[in-house]
């Protein structure tokens, strides 16, 4: 039977850098406990259906600053000790729990004994403790496309010069090619956030002057980029779905502000179809122009809805309600508006049955949308956090893993990477799109809102500053300028990292994101005060060497950084 049409599934795994940064509650445990929980889960259900015949084609989003971290000694050694305590806390819970009479929370409890210990053998005796590897061995092999990011995750479309997205961009590919040895093909823009080419103004400054600005995708398509994904409303218009309120409580007092602030009024259009690839170019027909890949919304609320999506079923673990000591979770969803104090126990051995449904549900819908659709031989793009499964929707993973066999299996529906689709592709319209983002409203609210305002000012004072340091010093060969040049670089793009303006809005960290702008704008600040000093010839003491040095120690990311990356002249394309 023909094909009618393709599916492709899209995942996008990020953290911040965290390395050195903290660890419980907020800092190493973060990416411990997404390895143990996403990751890994996801890996191996990569490698299971591989196993069995299957090449399940999904486009994986690893950010750069992901990859660093996985691929640190750092990592590998706190992740050996977190799995060590995970462990222990459940063989603790096993007992208490057997101590008091109550079986069945025993039994829960030596299920996470188990699960932490099949996470610990695989890290070591499967993978030998370099999951970057295994994912580079699947994608090698055909089985699945990676694709990158901007290296730290900058929310490019508020980001105050081209030099600095340039940067973004270029050192995301940089990172990319070492970690898998090929350039990528497709990008994943942090927060789906896409700005067009315009004259920009500073959006916290009421009278500052307008600059002209490139669009985003003539920097992907400069470094070979071919495709990126977008939400639909960018592409047909009509409201936002949002990927986020459900998840963060905070996010409903930013919601409601911005509601009043901006009512929505966008007109559905109706000519551009989300099931096709569309090609962008802000500068219609000069530029090469870099595909769209719009995200399906039938499809996507299925799976992001609190309420009523699969995470929601009552069947499910809870991702909220935990037990101390450890943190391991006892009890099921029972129902998305129930409180912690109505939370029931787990029972997995209903799970089977409820993934199974749920997935078959899922690939039905995805042949009802394309038989609707097959005149246009349709494609329906699926993107998602990775984090969503394994971490907040525990059986995810098993789901995914059922979708894809599923979907395999459907003589009319191909699964496709998003390079297959993109290479398969002859002739498709170019459109010309506006900015937004797949935040609440569509746009940029969330990262720039009055809570956040106060951050973006150290963001565009340490940008400037990189980049007439660079015009001044970024070809003077002294090894020690050059050596600050590159930590200097290094704390700006930790300092754009588009996590710190979220986790304040969504009350999740705040404390710990706001620490983390001040502390990575300070040492920038003190960088490049030891940078005019060293090329001025005055003296530097020792203690202000020693701090750089624990500075360089602590943020270790990007071994390929180069500071010309911020000279203008790099924007000539």
């Amino acid at each position: 039977m023909a094909k009618h049409g393709a599916f492709t599934f899209i995942l996008h795994s990020h953290l911040p850098y965290v390395l050195s940064h903290g660890r419980w509650p907020h800092g190493m445990d973060w990416l411990s406990e997404a390895a143990t929980e996403c990751y890994i889960p996801i890996l191996r259900m990569l490698e299971e259906l591989v196993a069995a015949g299957i090449r399940p084609k999904l486009t994986l989003g690893l950010t750069p600053v992901l990859c660093e971290q996985l691929s640190d000694p750092v990592f590998v050694e706190e992740f050996t000790d977190y799995l060590e305590m995970k462990i222990e806390t459940a063989q603790l819970n096993v007992a208490q729990f057997a101590q008091r009479g109550d079986e069945h929370l025993s039994s829960l409890a030596q299920m996470w004994v188990k699960f932490y210990r099949d996470v610990a053998r695989d890290f070591v005796e499967r993978w030998n403790q370099d999951l970057i590897t295994a994912f580079k061995k699947l994608q090698d092999a055909g089985h699945i496309e990676v694709i990158t990011c901007a290296a730290t995750h900058g929310y490019l479309p508020l980001l105050s010069r081209d030099t600095a997205v340039n940067a973004q961009i270029r050192q995301g590919v940089a990172s990319y090619r070492r970690h898998f040895g090929k350039d990528p093909v497709g990008i994943w823009l942090p927060e789906c956030a896409y700005r067009p080419a315009y004259n920009w103004a500073n959006p916290i400054e009421p009278n500052a002057p307008v600059v002209p600005r490139k669009g985003l995708e003539e920097f992907l398509a400069h470094y070979g980029l071919r495709f990126f994904v977008i939400d639909s409303h960018l592409l047909s218009g009509g409201k936002a779905i949002g990927v986020y309120l459900a998840r963060f409580e905070g996010l409903q007092r930013i919601w409601d502000q911005y509601q009043e602030s901006r009512p929505s009024g966008k007109i559905e259009r109706t000519d551009h179809s989300a099931y096709t690839l569309h090609w962008v170019s802000s500068k219609q027909p000069e530029a090469q122009p870099v595909a769209a890949l719009p995200r399906d919304p039938r499809t996507g609320l299925q799976v992001w809805s609190g309420e009523w999506g699969y995470p929601g079923d009552g069947n499910y673990l809870d991702f909220h309600k935990k037990h101390f000591p450890g943190g391991h979770r006892y009890w099921r969803v029972t129902s998305p508006k129930a409180d912690l104090g109505e939370k029931l126990e787990y029972y997995p051995e209903t799970i089977e049955d409820r993934i199974h449904e749920n997935a078959m549900h899922f690939a039905g819908l995805v042949r009802q949308i394309i038989h609707e659709e097959k005149g246009n031989s349709p494609t329906i793009f699926a993107p998602f956090d990775t984090e969503l499964f394994g971490h907040w929707w525990f059986e995810g993973p098993l789901w995914l893993r059922e979708v894809l066999k599923e979907i395999d299996r459907a003589p009319e529906v191909d699964l496709m990477t998003g390079a297959d689709y993109v290479r398969s592709i002859e002739e498709a319209k170019v459109v010309q799109l506006p900015e937004g983002s797949w935040g609440e409203g569509g746009f940029h609210y969330i990262w720039l809102n009055d809570a956040t305002r106060w951050t973006w000012p150290y963001v565009y004072d340490a940008e400037e500053k990189m980049e007439t340091a660079v015009v001044n010093l970024g070809e003077n060969r002294d090894s020690s300028i050059q050596r600050l040049l590159r930590q200097l670089g290094r704390e700006l793009l930790l300092l754009e990292s588009s996590d710190w303006q979220f986790l304040i809005s969504t009350l999740s960290a705040a404390d710990y994101a706001e620490k983390r702008i001040l502390g990575h704008a300070h040492d920038f600040e003190f960088l490049h005060d030891i940078l005019q000093r060293v090329a001025h010839g005055d003296e530097v003491g020792d203690d202000a060497w020693m701090r750089v040095e624990e500075i360089e120690k602590r943020d270790v990311l990007f071994p390929d950084i180069n500071p010309l990356w911020w000279h203008p002249r790099e924007l000539k394309f």
